[in-house]
């Protein structure tokens, strides 16, 4: 099979496994080749735990030879993002201004729940200095590239996990979002990722707004994977009561019949790009064979909300960045740098100021949503910026398309709809009411198994 098995997926190799074809020891010296040979040019993961993974491939090749898989993912392999913590392996948050101590630490609820289920921990994924950018430029990591043209962002700031799944450097990848941070790079890369509904998958540290989310390169795969990482931990005090939900089980279901919102201008930030907007219609057009009714939606806002939203990021960003020593704040990267400082001194008036802005943000948000079962749109209104930029050149610093669906907690779901002229992916959001994250995943699952046959292997 050779190349062929950096680009199985998930369900396509525990089927393999499940058949005595394949083996986890088999596949990972693949997958870890494919890292040695791949990432010095893609730079996609900054830590690889050869050793480690191999062991574990070992043990799950074992399990499988007696017929008794340990979970859903035994022998699957996984990259996991800078921020997500990993017993064993650094977490210095993409920045040069933390020294990560490879042995300190515990797992984040994720990591438990995939060693639970057998998956093979092949390290970590690059990101922006503390996630504040939405691309792959990091004053630690250098820059990351995007696997279908290296001068283009790969996005970010799930930068590394977006890269390394559409590249083949692992099935799967776990990212996390508080303004676009999954679906972003998940658009550019032309790859699935999911922002799961708010408190879906458990955090150590849950914060506003932050989610953490399956990427994949199916939506069957993203299913698979938001049904063990969503698994409860008590540590997580904003955690949604736990489901037990298998979200593959009526994956292949029907669309007929759904309302489904077409949003092409939210009312803010760059207009969408000629070719992106014709790849969102084409794939409206899609659902509406699959039986879907789309209606146009009209614009979302009237005046940017973006500004309430920099400002509780700035805060949050501030407190972070002032403790560290003076020298540290001088080694992060200059972007970042004057954008966290854009919070020291604000006063409590604007920080409540920002908090109601936000709260009639998700308020217009949920309304304008109310009247779809699910509303559609580009994820970026553009295609992938220069890899050395830090945001998309005379944009707002955050995705107009993807913050908003954060602030109102909705799952939302990137899946690559197309391609431009200039050979780089579009991605289509598909956005559910709150809780609803199956229903997300149902959509996307229709629209990719109906969708006209694309590239799904970049020329690098």
């Amino acid at each position: 099979m050779s190349d062929e098995l950096s680009f199985l997926t998930a369900v396509e190799l525990l089927d393999l496994y499940r058949a005595g074809e394949l083996s986890p020891v088999e596949v990972t010296r693949h997958v870890l080749d494919r890292i040695a040979a791949i990432n010095p040019r893609v730079n996609a993961l900054y830590f690889v735990d050869e050793e480690g993974a191999l062991a574990a491939a070992r043990a799950s090749e074992a399990r499988w030879r007696r017929r008794e898989p340990q979970g859903l993912l035994d022998g699957v392999s996984v990259t996991l993002k800078d921020s997500v913590h990993v017993a064993g392996m650094p977490t210095p948050h993409g920045t040069r201004a933390i020294v990560a101590d490879e042995a300190a630490g515990e797992d984040a609820p994720a990591t438990r729940r995939l060693r639970e289920h057998g998956a093979i921990l092949l390290g970590k994924t690059t990101m922006p200095d503390f996630g504040m950018i939405p691309s792959g430029l990091s004053s630690l990591h250098g820059v990351t590239r995007n696997p279908w043209n290296l001068e283009r962002s790969s996005g970010g700031s799930s930068a590394g996990a977006g890269a390394a799944v559409a590249a083949g450097m692992g099935a799967l990848a776990i990212g996390s979002d508080i303004g676009g941070s999954i679906r972003i790079p998940a658009a550019f890369c032309g790859i699935t990722g999911l922002k799961p509904s708010y408190g879906r998958v458990p955090l150590v540290n849950p914060w506003t707004a932050l989610v953490a989310g399956p990427m994949a390169r199916s939506v069957s795969d993203a299913a698979l994977l938001l049904q063990v990482i969503s698994g409860p931990d008590t540590r997580d005090y904003t955690a949604l009561p736990w489901e037990n939900c298998d979200y593959l089980e009526g994956i292949e279901g029907d669309i007929r019949g759904l309302r489904i919102g077409l949003l092409l201008d939210i009312g803010f930030g760059l207009p969408v790009q000629a070719e992106v907007a014709e790849r969102i219609k084409s794939a409206a057009a899609v659902l509406a064979g699959l039986g879907a009714i789309i209606e146009p939606m009209a614009p979302i806002f009237e005046n940017n909300p973006e500004p309430d939203f920099d400002r509780m990021m700035q805060a949050y960003a501030w407190a972070d960045f002032a403790a560290l020593p003076a020298a540290q704040q001088e080694v992060v990267l200059p972007a970042v740098a004057t954008w966290c400082r854009q919070g020291e001194g604000m006063s409590a008036a604007e920080l409540t100021s920002a908090t109601y802005g936000i709260g009639q943000t998700r308020r217009r948000v949920i309304a304008a949503c109310a009247q779809y079962h699910y509303v559609i749109s580009p994820t970026m209104a553009i295609e992938a910026f220069a890899a050395e930029s830090p945001w998309a050149p005379n944009g707002t610093q955050h995705n107009p398309f993807c913050f908003p669906f954060n602030l109102s907690e909705q799952p939302a779901l990137s899946v690559c709809c197309g391609f431009t002229s200039n050979g780089l992916p579009v991605g289509l959001q598909i956005v559910g009411r709150r809780f609803d994250d199956a229903g997300v995943l149902r959509v996307g699952r229709a629209y990719e198994a109906a969708r006209p046959a694309m590239p799904t292997r970049p020329p690098i």
